[in-house]
């Protein structure tokens, strides 16, 4: 059971690896569980779910089934492709392509579509708006790629759904979700205080010296380039805020600048978009990485069936993947995962 894994969390959401990796299932067993338990749920999306049918691959895929006293937030144009008696309880005055956002309070049992806010600060918002009408937890259905909703700022915990539908090689699978559990539970950096983390200033960088003073990288010059700096030859530790990309990190793996012992820090696993390569190397390089806000993931999810018409063998699928993360590993569709 699903529900076990996130107990006394107020916020989660549900991210996958790829399109079709069992995000609705994950979420209408949670709903199901959830409402066997007698918990309020407050639900919503970032971007589009619960159509029958998928828009890109044009294959069926289960609806979102809620129950009586359910709170959803959805854009106005999806009440009239959702069959639950409901009442407006509170409009958020956000506007999407398909209207505006509005709460309602399911009067009925029956299936929904989800078309929730785009921004994570307004999806933040909505848990205390959902706490507010009396929910006890909100899940938040994520859209593909849109890992920055497992930020701790947007939700508690997180459940990442993966799959044959991902990739037909499994070790691609397996490795690739691996390294995408990696960058999410990566623990908190040590090198900087909340305080300082805190001060005020405009670039994304900063810097902490041997000495422990603390400042922004100077404008005009790159990470490489202060790095490799003698006047940055001292500075031990960096917090970069928003993305990790590549495109700063590869230019300090080829600069030849002295890493060992050194610790990048960001905000959270969410803003790491590091490929596998540039990540090993950092490691290698005696860097450690660490976030300010660790992410809890609670469970990763696998789905051995693929939409695009081929299988997995599900207990290789289950124990390879329990093999290679240090996290609860579950198979939604199996009655028996042991």
């Amino acid at each position: 059971m699903l529900k076990e894994y996130i107990q006394g969390v107020r916020s989660l959401s549900i991210i996958g690896m790829c399109k079709n990796a069992g995000k609705t299932t994950v979420l209408n067993k949670l709903i199901a569980e959830l409402n066997e338990s007698s918990v309020r749920l407050g639900l919503t999306s970032i971007g589009r779910d619960g159509e029958s049918t998928d828009l890109v691959t044009r294959t069926a895929k289960p609806g979102i089934y809620v129950y009586e006293g359910t709170l959803v937030a959805t854009a106005v144009d999806m009440f009239r492709l959702s069959d639950i008696t409901r009442e407006i309880i509170y409009s958020t005055g956000w506007p999407t392509p398909m209207g505006e956002v509005a709460v309602v309070r399911a009067r009925s049992d029956g299936s929904v579509q989800l078309a929730g806010p785009s921004m994570t600060a307004q999806l933040s918002a909505l848990v205390d708006v959902f706490s507010s009408f009396g929910a006890d937890m909100t899940i938040i259905d994520g859209a593909l790629s849109r890992k920055t909703l497992c930020a701790p700022t947007v939700s508690e915990a997180t459940i990442l759904c993966t799959g044959a539908s991902y990739s037909r090689d499994i070790n691609v699978v397996i490795e690739d979700t691996a390294f995408s559990t990696a960058l999410l539970t990566l623990p908190r950096q040590e090198s900087f205080s909340e305080a300082e983390l805190d001060i005020p200033m405009n670039g994304k960088i900063r810097f902490k010296r041997a000495d422990g003073t603390v400042e922004q990288m100077k404008d005009g010059l790159t990470l490489a380039e202060a790095l490799r700096s003698r006047e940055y030859a001292d500075v031990k530790s960096v917090y970069i805020t928003g993305a990790v990309t590549d495109a700063t990190i590869k230019p300090v793996l080829m600069g030849g600048a002295k890493l060992k012992g050194f610790e990048l820090s960001a905000e959270d696993g969410s803003k790491l978009l590091l490929s596998h390569d540039s990540y090993e190397k950092l490691l290698i390089r005696g860097v450690r990485i660490g976030v300010r806000r660790p992410v809890k993931l609670a469970a990763i999810t696998v789905n051995p069936v693929s939409a695009y018409g081929f299988h997995m063998d599900p207990k290789l699928l289950l124990d390879s993947m329990r093999a290679a993360v240090s996290v609860p590993v579950v198979n939604v569709e199996s009655k028996d995962e042991d």
